[in-house]
């Protein structure tokens, strides 16, 4: 039986996700019980606010080691949200520099506005890119690649082989990356209407 842990590390939009993976019938569960996170066949790793903020809370409740274990020995799907896929990075440089979980060789940037100086956050919807399938997006058209984003950092990494999505606000950005069990999205699929809940379904029906 399906069910996703979604992690609570004291950040991120954890009611939002909650409601909706409730939405589409998912037995879900706010925590950072490492029982619970076993008990659980799916990980989500949410996130909204600052990199180090994240990282430092998620350390002190000593969920790195968890979800370590829970996604590289168990091999159970997790999904990376915002800042939940930021934190995946070796090293974050907002408001200073936090060392990352380092699942992926990559660093977490301050987006560049550009030669139009575009506002930084980047707020609202826009295009996503693939660069392959990938069960995370099965059923959408090209047309239909549209979410929210909230952010004004993102991902940059030359593990090409891990980027699946890339979005342009000034100029490109990785917005998607994936791996064996792992997948994430820097765009926010619970703020993203009907398409982020496809996004959900797909997510808790994917088992590699």
């Amino acid at each position: 039986m399906t069910s996703v842990a979604i992690i609570d590390y004291g950040r991120g939009n954890v009611r939002s996700v909650y409601n909706a993976l409730d939405y589409v019938g998912v037995d879900a569960v706010i925590t950072d019980d490492p029982d619970e996170i076993d008990n659980a066949s799916h990980i989500l790793l949410p996130g909204v606010g600052a990199f180090g903020d994240a990282i430092a809370e998620l350390r002190g409740r000593g969920l790195p080691e968890v979800l370590h274990r829970q996604v590289f020995e168990k091999g159970k799907p997790f999904l990376g949200i915002c800042v939940g896929m930021q934190m995946l990075a070796a090293t974050g440089f907002e408001h200073g520099e936090h060392k990352g979980l380092g699942w992926i060789n990559a660093d977490v940037r301050r987006l560049d506005s550009g030669p139009d100086c575009l506002k930084i956050p980047h707020m609202g919807w826009s295009s996503v890119a693939l660069s392959r399938a990938h069960p995370l997006f099965e059923g959408f058209k090209d047309d239909t690649l549209v979410f929210y984003f909230v952010h004004s950092y993102a991902v940059a990494t030359g593990d090409s082989d891990k980027v699946l999505g890339t979005c342009s606000y000034g100029t490109p950005f990785v917005c998607a990356l994936a791996w064996d069990n792992i997948v994430t999205t820097q765009f926010h699929p619970e703020k993203s209407q009907d398409s982020g809940i496809e996004i959900l379904e797909n997510f808790v029906g994917w088992n590699p």
